[in-house]
């Protein structure tokens, strides 16, 4: 073999390993994201047609939201009837039906319907994401720890979710959702969140009741494990499932509460597009048109069922393996 192909064969080892290095960042990022993309669509392929449907339909309005200003849509606040930069020449007419300009048609201020409707879904599943994650986090774990550790710590937990639930949440949510002037989509997700913590505890202690009582955690107990290391590798794990579950149901009831306050003027305040302020100012015009007001409902309606759907599918399929350990 020659010199020249001698240098070319050890240039060849030498780079190889930099292309299979396994420890790198983003080949453990491929791997996972490969990983959970072949799970979810194992679990996409044993739900019913019903499930599917809502589970494309949750997506769709995710990708929306997320993806809202790279889209070819219309600025959500733009009045159309206005000349330009918002029309481009093209003015339009309140109360316009579905088009091709406009897919939805057009409110009472003239503006695009169908992309207030996407902006929109960005408070909404803004909203969820912030409550469900203060719920999950707080409540979830101190459930779990209570469940698990039982004794004193559990009275005093428990103790505090009673008191918190001594008082009527939706008063407090409005007294505190009308003392805010300047509200965001954070202020309304926290209060929600906050809110929502001791139903989450409540169902993460269950759950770890039942767990603890199982034989690979007592086996874990009998060789000596920590129980620190017992909560976070053995009983967490098998409660988050469950909480998961139980998070799209109470992700459907956040929907419903934020629009009630967006109707009532008290959620992000305007221009910004959502779901309830929309019904809210279409209704005074519902005598001369209902599409302004049809169209939010629907896409409310559409969102908390699939939700409740995707949720109580997910729960069942959760106590069936449950029941099989």
């Amino acid at each position: 073999m020659s010199d020249s192909a001698l240098r070319v064969s050890d240039k060849t080892a030498t780079a190889a390993p930099v292309f299979d290095d396994e420890s790198g960042f983003t080949y453990q990022l491929k791997r996972f994201t490969i990983g959970a993309l072949k799970s979810f669509w194992s679990l996409f392929r044993s739900m019913p047609i019903s499930i599917k449907v809502a589970t494309v339909w949750l997506l769709a309005i995710t990708f929306g939201a997320l993806f809202a200003k790279w889209l070819p849509l219309q600025d959500p606040v733009c009045q159309l009837n206005l000349p330009l930069p918002c029309t481009e020449g093209k003015l339009a007419q309140k109360w316009e039906g579905p088009s091709f300009r406009h897919f939805l048609g057009t409110d009472t201020l003239v503006r695009d319907t169908f992309s207030r409707l996407i902006f929109g879904a960005q408070v909404s599943l803004g909203v969820v994401v912030g409550a469900v994650g203060i719920g999950m986090s707080i409540g979830g774990i101190s459930g779990a720890l209570v469940g698990f550790v039982r004794g004193k710590t559990e009275s005093v937990v428990m103790s505090i979710i009673d008191i918190i639930l001594a008082f009527p949440p939706l008063v407090l949510l409005l007294a505190l959702a009308s003392s805010m002037e300047n509200r965001t989509i954070w202020f309304v997700a926290g209060i929600i969140g906050v809110l929502s913590i001791p139903q989450y505890t409540r169902v993460a202690r269950a759950n770890a009741l039942a767990v603890s009582r199982r034989e690979f955690v007592m086996a874990a107990e009998a060789m000596g494990t920590k129980r620190s290391t017992i909560l976070f590798r053995e009983v967490l794990p098998n409660v988050m499932p469950i909480l998961l579950a139980y998070a799209m149901v109470v992700a459907a009831r956040v929907i419903v509460v934020e629009g009630a306050l967006a109707f009532l003027n008290l959620s992000v305040p305007l221009p910004k597009p959502s779901w309830g302020s929309m019904i809210n100012e279409s209704r005074a015009d519902i005598k001369q048109t209902l599409l302004p007001t049809l169209w939010p409902s629907l896409f409310l309606i559409f969102t908390v069922l699939s939700l409740n759907m995707v949720g109580d599918w997910l729960q069942r399929r959760g106590a069936g393996r449950s029941a099989a350990l």
